[in-house]
């Protein structure tokens, strides 16, 4: 009966560690109670090489006081040579009926959205990416200051298998 228990927690253990083999970077920032329009949350990545293919995502964990279905985000990536690539992206963040999309079984969800696929850092050095949100509300002209529900920001880049 120990052994049994034992091997089932070995087993569960390397399927955990085994689940994030691709991860090369991946890092979150906490935002207080209220994400402003113009705070802008950074990361800063060295690049693993410049050869192979990454896949880039923005990580997000947002409590049930997000009170949208949407999520519309300014990110920028600056190279280390200079060279500044900005995006504005949407993401869904929740079903029709309002269910949050993400994982996590608490009030907290956690979405792993796409940013770049296949991203070659062509540059060696430090990457610096730049978050912020670019939130509106229909028919309204400003947008949102405060974006309340995102209580996590990050950045991952997993390694595509080269085989």
């Amino acid at each position: 009966m120990r052994n049994s228990i034992f091997l089932l927690l070995l087993f569960l253990s390397l399927i955990f560690v085994s689940c994030d083999a691709n991860g090369v970077f991946d890092t979150y920032q906490s935002v207080d109670k209220k994400w402003n329009k113009e705070d802008v949350i950074s990361f800063k990545v060295q690049a693993p090489d410049s050869i192979n293919k990454y896949n880039l995502f923005v990580n997000l964990r947002n409590n049930q006081e997000y009170k949208y279905n949407n999520l519309y985000l300014i990110v920028a990536m600056n190279y280390p040579h200079g060279k500044t690539v900005k995006d504005t992206l949407e993401y869904k963040m929740a079903k029709p009926n309002g269910e949050f999309l993400g994982s996590g079984f608490s009030g907290i969800k956690e979405n792993k959205l796409w940013y770049k696929e296949g991203f070659v850092f062509s540059e060696t050095g430090e990457y610096q990416i730049k978050i912020q949100h670019a939130m509106r509300e229909n028919g309204k002209v400003n947008g949102v200051v405060d974006l309340e529900g995102i209580t996590d920001v990050g950045f991952r880049v997993e390694n595509i298998n080269n085989n």
